[in-house]
């Protein structure tokens, strides 16, 4: 498992797919960051913002301002680690370098396994560099406009360390996608899609049913966002979150089963 492990994280890292997809995220991090904190701070209590008709927007107190937008990663961002982590399977039987890979090591669980272990540093990364991308831009936006960014409250700093935690799981739901979907082209479609277009209109589509209103903190973008207690969804009332601790054993739970997926379905093919 050592060996393959190491050669995993070799294969990822002497890719230039990991640092482009790195820098792609530090500037759409930046740019929702800066954005969400200049909208919502004209929303804050004082700012005296108001609505096309007069009517108030959807005001936050400071540190639920705060929050909103230092959450962005997990909330929007995690896409880049899923992609990732989907590249690292679907990649192989791209370029066929699968087939070297299983002859250099022929127990394909301990291939599968060694995948997920080495989307964790990676997914590590991709938090760490988007959650601080995300706090950097959204405080100095927050504070040029007359916010506290609390950047010291206690709430922020664990947040902010959960958020870490919940990109780094998403690395992991991406290898388990791509071992279930091996065809890298359709894998990136569908994870964009999911991601920026499908989960988004469920949850407001299934928010506005009330006997459906709970089914949407079940699924995988509102677990992530869970882990970090905080998001865009959750602030505008659109859906509520599951405690951390379930948020965090839900995205799991879907990482394990997509890997499981992948094992007896993709991994289990007689591969030339």
């Amino acid at each position: 498992m050592i060996a393959a492990l190491r050669s995993e994280l070799r294969k990822t890292m002497t890719t230039r797919m990991w640092w482009v997809l790195l820098l792609t995220m530090v500037v759409y991090m930046a740019f929702l960051a800066g954005v969400m904190a200049f909208s919502f701070a004209f929303e804050a209590p004082g700012a005296g913002a108001a609505g096309p008709g007069g009517e108030e927007g959807m005001a936050l107190a400071p540190l639920d301002l705060a929050l909103t937008v230092y959450t962005l990663a997990p909330t929007l961002g995690y896409v880049f680690p899923v992609i990732m982590g989907a590249l690292s399977v679907s990649g192989e039987f791209r370029h066929m370098t699968v087939t070297p890979t299983l002859l250099a090591e022929p127990r394909r669980t301990v291939v599968l396994g060694a995948k997920l272990l080495a989307g964790l540093p990676i997914g590590l990364l991709y938090g760490v560099v988007g959650t601080l991308t995300t706090i950097g831009t959204g405080a100095a936006v927050l504070a040029a406009l007359g916010e506290d960014p609390m950047l010291t409250d206690p709430e922020v700093l664990r947040t902010a360390a959960l958020a870490v935690l919940a990109m780094t799981v998403w690395a992991v739901v991406g290898v388990g996608f791509g071992a279930a979907l091996k065809n890298q082209v359709v894998a990136v479609v569908v994870v964009l899609a999911f991601t920026q277009l499908v989960e988004p209109v469920l949850r407001v589509a299934l928010g506005l049913v009330e006997s459906l209103q709970e089914v949407p903190k079940w699924l995988p973008g509102a677990a992530g966002e869970a882990i970090a207690g905080a998001s865009f969804y959750s602030a505008s009332g659109i859906n509520e979150l599951l405690p951390r601790w379930q948020g965090l054993v839900v995205l799991i739970g879907y990482a394990l089963v997509l890997a499981a997926v992948g094992r007896l379905t993709t991994l289990r093919r007689d591969i030339t």
